[in-house]
C-alpha cells in the first residue's frame, strides 16, 4: 500500500508556511501601530493592548484546562470495566 505524500511532509512547504505566519504578524504588528483607533477604555490606547490580551487570555486558557484535566480524568481503563 502506497502512503500518500502530504502537503506539509516536506521540510520546505512547513518552512514556508513558518515563514509566512512570520511575515503576516510583522504585518500586523506594523498595522496596530498605524491604524487609529477609538478606544473606550485607558488600557486600549495602549499600541500593544489587544496582542497581549489575547496570549495572557490564551496562556490562561492552558493553565486552567490543565487544572480542569486533574478534576475530569478517568483511569485508563474506566470503560473496560
Amino acid at each position: 500500500m502506497r502512503k500518500e505524500v502530504d502537503i506539509f511532509d516536506k521540510p520546505e512547504n512547513v518552512q514556508k508556511v513558518v515563514y509566512l505566519f512570520f511575515v503576516c504578524l510583522v504585518i500586523l504588528v506594523i498595522a496596530d501601530f498605524i491604524i487609529h483607533k477609538h478606544p473606550h477604555f485607558l488600557l486600549e490606547g495602549i499600541p500593544v493592548f489587544y496582542p497581549l490580551y489575547g496570549f495572557v487570555s490564551c496562556v490562561s486558557l492552558v493553565f486552567i484546562a490543565k487544572a480542569l484535566r486533574k478534576i475530569v480524568e478517568r483511569g485508563e481503563n474506566y470503560y473496560d470495566q
